[in-house]
């Protein structure tokens, strides 16, 4: 491309287009919200006076100056909206899930390659501060051989919120929503599990989907234990992870979402900072134990990697074929947990 910015195009206006989305779109100087679809007009215009914004998502598709089009609508639409993108000729970005099953993803990512364009996840996750500090901890050898890995995603949610997540729609509940981003982070850290063993389920008396999944993922010696709850008031260890020279064990979540919903940008130094009484634990093996510095947290990285992508032709920050591994994975646990027994992955 010649052009050193692209237009971006963004559908929906709701939690992840509003919270996540545009404010990460606005902070990177290679990307310009050009348009919003979204009947939430006012609130657009407050937080993003530079866009247009428009009724359907038709009338971003058939702009010709859109360069990106990013998806931000409930999970049933994504497949529907990523496909008339491509074929109208733009990059996309899908919020997570990627789509509703690994067979919609296959379909995506093979039109992407027809079409030439770039198609990416926004799996924001894997820049929360605490996951990039255990990878760091992984990929420097300081707990030798992994054994064992747990990631907690628990919340204290006892009354049921109206929206779409609740609802019984395909892609709809905890799993699809907080299992895919602890189901990429494990896949990051140690690639396809050879099974899956899953247990999910609605906890709370009016759930019409499940709010509770426990996800075993087999690789061989060392196990990956995923969580997630709805109906907790105190929060273990979010990470726990264990190996032949020592433990690291890490509580808290990742400030970044709280950040921006409460209004703050990503900018100046203190962006993605933890909380110090937050920082994790490094247990060695030979007694010692030392605190660890949560490194910052970074989710303008991945627009930053969407435009360097686009623009310079590096590898994008979440390639389509590691989201379509996560559908993959979330399927054998919903059908691990429906049939009673272990998944074999291909």
């Amino acid at each position: 491309m010649t052009s050193t910015t692209l237009s971006v195009g963004l559908l929906g206006f709701g939690l992840a287009g509003s919270v996540f989305h545009a404010p990460l779109i606005q902070c990177e100087p290679r990307l310009r919200l050009a348009a919003v679809a979204s009947s939430r007009v006012d609130d657009i215009r407050r937080a993003a006076p530079e866009a247009v914004a428009v009724s359907s998502p038709a009338a971003i598709l058939d702009d010709p100056s859109i360069d990106l089009v990013v998806i931000a609508t409930p999970n049933t639409s994504h497949a529907v909206l990523a496909r008339a993108a491509l074929l109208a000729g733009k990059h996309v970005v899908v919020d997570k899930p990627m789509a509703t099953s690994a067979r919609e993803a296959d379909q995506l990512i093979e039109l992407a390659h027809r079409q030439d364009r770039l198609l990416t996840v926004f799996h924001n996750r894997r820049w929360d501060g605490d996951f990039l500090t255990l990878r760091d901890c992984v990929d420097s050898g300081a707990l030798g051989e992994i054994y064992h890995y747990e990631a907690h995603f628990d919340r204290f949610r006892p009354a049921i919120k109206a929206g779409w997540r609740e609802k019984p729609l395909p892609g709809s509940g905890v799993l699809f929503d907080l299992g895919a981003h602890l189901i990429d982070q494990a896949l990051t850290l140690f690639g396809m599990p050879h099974t899956v063993t899953a247990d999910v389920g609605a906890q709370r008396r009016a759930a019409e989907v499940d709010d509770w999944f426990h996800l075993i993922l087999n690789y061989g010696r060392m196990r990956a234990i995923l969580h997630a709850g709805t109906v907790v008031c105190r929060p273990g260890p979010r990470f726990q992870i264990h190996g032949d020279a020592g433990s690291f064990l890490k509580s808290g979540m990742d400030g970044q979402e709280a950040a921006l919903r409460a209004g703050r940008r990503p900018s100046g130094g203190d962006w993605g900072l933890d909380e110090p009484e937050l920082y994790g634990r490094l247990y060695e093996a030979d007694g010692g134990e030392r605190v660890v510095e949560t490194r910052p947290g970074d989710y303008p990285a991945f627009y930053r990697g969407v435009a360097a992508a686009i623009l310079d032709g590096e590898t994008p920050p979440v390639t389509a074929e590691s989201a379509r591994h996560v559908m993959a994975v979330l399927e054998a646990c919903a059908r691990s947990s429906a049939e009673r027994r272990t998944v074999a992955l291909p």
